[in-house]
């Protein structure tokens, strides 16, 4: 019997995170963050001060990278057995993702590395393209989105709380940069799956959101 998949899409900044995981939690599901596959990959090709359009250079490093997810009360991202949970929210690191991942080279690599996360009894899959491309057969499909302007304060929000100096005029440029460069990409663009319950959070509690997700599952 197939593993059952519930995808959650949506561009940066949406709440699909903390959306997945709470319902990951309740259902007793795996979790897959592909953001953070991405994002893992950057820091790596950032570490090995590689440059982003060398695609064969990429590549490699995509090949060789090992990543794990341990979700407890906060998700705790590990690539080559190094905590990496820290970098994941840098601006650097999240521009850098992006680029990568425009490469359909890059995709290919990790396209099945994403898949092999499916293991009973199931699993929350949190992306931008879990419903149209990684389990484009899921057994449910979710489209989370918010304004650029929501998502900028939350983002501003989250990097203060961190210690992290920002700018909230330039975070809301770059998310409206990135979501243009994400829907208009070749490969595997940012959109909602045909069959996918769309939801809009700018003005909806977590909770809420949290609830309707998984009232579509059950």
């Amino acid at each position: 019997m197939s593993v059952p998949v519930l995808t959650i899409d949506g561009p940066s900044g949406a709440g699909k995170g903390t959306v997945s995981r709470a319902v990951a939690k309740k259902m007793g599901w795996n979790y897959l963050d592909s953001g953070s596959i991405y994002r893992s990959l950057a820091i790596a090709v950032l570490k090995k001060k590689c440059d982003i359009a060398d695609l064969k250079s990429v590549v490699k490093i995509a090949e060789a990278m090992i990543l794990e997810f341990e979700c407890g009360d906060e998700l705790i991202v590990k690539l080559n057995g190094q905590n990496i949970t820290s970098e994941l929210p840098s601006q650097t690191t999240a521009n850098t993702a992006s680029i990568v991942a425009a490469y359909p080279e890059v995709r290919a690599v990790l396209l099945q590395k994403q898949r092999d996360f499916q293991k009973a009894p199931g699993l929350v899959a949190d992306g931008r393209d879990m419903g149209t491309v990684v389990f484009p057969n899921a057994l449910k499909k979710a489209y989370l989105t918010a304004s650029a302007k929501e998502r900028g304060k939350r983002r501003y929000k989250q990097l203060l709380e961190k210690g992290i100096n920002a700018n909230l005029a330039e975070i809301t440029k770059e998310i409206e940069v990135r979501d243009r460069r994400d829907q208009e990409r070749t490969a595997a663009p940012l959109k909602k799956a045909d069959d996918a319950l769309y939801i809009d959070s700018s003005d909806l509690p977590i909770e809420k959101v949290i609830e309707e997700v998984l009232n579509l599952v059950r």
